[in-house]
């Protein structure tokens, strides 16, 4: 369930956007960026803009590599139950997580460099298309690509926006929109019934067109095979950050959420998050096998944390 619950946060807000359903609103006034609301022929080619800019940043993030910082927390405990960082590389096939710490503590070199060798033997699997295993690996691999694009466009159905006004950060401005699920919206698959079961605000980069934040909370209770394998309750909260990590380029930067529900007969909570830095662009996966093999033969060091 906890990635079914990262897929209705990622694809519903990072997949944005609705077709705006009702009128947008004039802001209050206020100081800082113009609050003047857009037509709905502008919001509509705001969301445009960040339904393609969402395709292009999941093609891109296929050439990077990344730092990811994750800890999880379960009920009330302040002590994470995990407390892990990654180095997240790319395989031509999704992506390895590579441990470089774990509970504080930095992980061996010699346990890296296993880890490294296993990287190094899957991207050179990738240079072989007609290897069986690589063959299988390629078709589940355009699979999920095709249901997440599919996803994303579909997602612009399932809401209506309503226009919240605009915000500065960091000399950038941001529009801010609230996502309501549309009544009239009918869903094809249990994925589309998903995101009926969601609201969320959501925050645009206006220059770009690029989604910079998004801030979710399920509405409804969401079932699991008609609720016998288990849910996940109303009030559960998921967060999302972008940045610009190259020109064009938006990737994540932080993930949240924090959830209840039941897995059969057992009830749980959990409080999670993702911190996600040192972004670096790999290439192809030729490209990615001859630095990882540098690599291995130099025995460089571990990156560094976030």
């Amino acid at each position: 369930m906890r990635r079914i619950a990262i897929l209705v946060f990622g694809l519903a807000l990072a997949g944005l956007l609705a077709s705006p359903g009702s009128r947008a609103q004039k802001a209050a006034a206020a100081p800082g960026p113009e609050q003047t609301a857009p037509s709905l022929e502008e919001i509509r080619a705001l969301a445009d803009r960040a339904i393609a800019g969402q395709h292009k940043d999941d093609d891109a993030i296929e050439c990077y590599e990344r730092i990811e910082h994750h800890v999880v927390r379960s009920g009330a405990n302040d002590r994470p139950s995990e407390d892990r960082t990654y180095r997240v590389v790319p395989t031509g096939t999704g992506t390895l997580k590579l441990i470089i710490r774990d509970g504080g503590k930095v992980v061996p070199a010699e346990e890296y460099l296993r880890q490294l060798e296993i990287w190094e033997q899957i991207l050179d699997r990738a240079q072989h298309p007609d290897d069986p295993r690589m063959k299988a690996d390629l078709e589940r691999y355009r699979k999920h690509q095709k249901d997440r694009a599919e996803f994303v466009d579909a997602a612009r159905q399932a809401y209506h926006a309503t226009w919240l006004g605009r915000e500065i950060w960091n000399g950038r401005v941001f529009a801010k929109l609230q996502l309501e699920p549309r009544t009239d919206y009918h869903p094809t698959s249990r994925l589309g019934d998903i995101l009926l079961h969601a609201r969320a605000m959501i925050w645009i980069d206006e220059g770009s067109g690029q989604l910079a934040r998004g801030d979710a909370e399920i509405i409804r209770d969401i079932s699991f095979g008609g609720g016998i394998l288990g849910k996940v309750y109303r009030g559960g909260r998921f967060q999302l950050e972008q940045a610009e990590i190259s020109p064009g380029v938006w990737l994540p930067t932080r993930l949240q959420y924090d959830f209840m529900g039941r897995k059969f007969l057992f009830g749980f909570e959990v409080h999670e998050y993702t911190e996600i830095s040192h972004y670096r662009r790999l290439g192809s996966p030729s490209e990615a096998l001859a630095i990882v093999r540098r690599e291995i033969q130099n025995k460089e060091p571990l990156p560094g944390d976030p």
